[in-house]
């Protein structure tokens, strides 16, 4: 019997609440970088559109998910334990750093506060529920850490903040230890069998590569890390290399295994898409390589075309579970 405390939701909103788990901040995540990449290629006003409709998604996931988890506490707990929650970490660090990259260095600033606070309380829970073998989403362990460091690097570059470069290095270092952790017991049949996390295996790393490289452009600003650009620089063109020889193997299960049906995990699709673009554009023009850079320019269209067709899908879902 539902408790008298807890108003019952409008009929039409009950399937809706129902069909938003935790693992909706991909939507976030795909949409801010996207926007993102856009950005590093100057296309502002498609940027600009992305960032509007990422701030609106945010704030509708800010309002729907403490409703879904009133709607059913003891499911919304469990639905926590997954690595797919951490998506509301990611997705509150990457549209903190669009915003900062917008010069709303405050609102960068607020999301950070916000991004750790959540990761303080979901990855200690994640990870005491811990399952093996692990996959693609179990990557996102690392993408809601290194999104910490990407959006205290950014930060760290706009205010030329000496103490946010090396803060930055805590949760970038931790970040690449995850991911170490989590591909030692990775299933390697989910790169057939995944319903669009599998990309994040490649996603998790160019998140890292996007954070080695504004760590190396900002210690080359302010002139910290002891004049360790250098290091780090080398760090980013290494991780990007990785990066990129993961995308034969992803490109080539998609085409073996065509998945075409809509799942709130394609947006864990979208999103290492993006940052295939966005990662290109941060160390193309960091180590003079123009290959690097021309790669960028092309695939920053394939980005904006899968997140169209991802969100196309995702909004046709809307009328079938309002109807429910």
């Amino acid at each position: 019997m539902r408790s008298r405390s807890v108003p019952a939701p409008p009929r039409a909103l009950g399937p809706l609440l129902d069909s938003i788990p935790p693992a909706s901040g991909a939507v976030v995540m795909g949409t801010g970088i996207v926007s993102v990449a856009l950005l590093l290629d100057n296309r502002r006003t498609l940027s600009d559109i992305l960032l509007v409709l990422d701030a609106l998604f945010w704030l509708g996931l800010v309002v729907l998910l403490p409703a879904r988890a009133r709607r059913d506490w003891a499911q919304f707990r469990v639905d926590t334990r997954h690595p797919t929650a951490l998506t509301s970490i990611a997705g509150t660090g990457v549209l903190g750093t669009r915003l900062t990259l917008a010069g709303w260095d405050w609102a960068g600033a607020a999301m950070l506060v916000v991004a750790i606070a959540i990761w303080l309380w979901l990855v200690p829970h994640v990870l005491r529920h811990w399952q093996l073998p692990t996959i693609g989403a179990s990557f996102i362990l690392t993408v809601a850490t290194e999104s910490l460091a990407l959006l205290a690097a950014t930060l760290a570059l706009e205010e030329r903040s000496s103490w946010l470069l090396y803060a930055a290095l805590v949760p970038f270092g931790l970040g690449l230890a995850f991911y170490l952790f989590v591909l030692r017991s990775f299933d390697w049949r989910q790169l057939a069998t995944g319903i669009g996390d599998h990309w994040v295996t490649g996603g998790a790393l160019a998140i890292s590569t996007v954070t080695a490289g504004r760590l190396a452009l900002t210690a080359r600003q302010t002139g910290d890390l002891a004049g360790g650009h250098g290091a780090m620089q080398t760090i980013a063109l290494v991780l990007w290399c990785l990066t990129i020889a993961w995308l034969p193997v992803l490109l080539g299960a998609e085409v073996a295994r065509p998945r075409l049906r809509y799942s709130v995990r394609r947006w864990s699709t979208v999103f290492p898409v993006g940052m295939y673009a966005a990662c290109s554009f941060i160390v193309g023009p960091l180590t003079g390589t123009s290959g690097i850079t021309s790669f960028a320019q092309v695939w920053v269209w394939v980005a904006l075309a899968v997140w169209l067709i991802v969100c196309g899908a995702m909004v046709r879902q809307v009328p079938r579970l309002t109807a429910g």
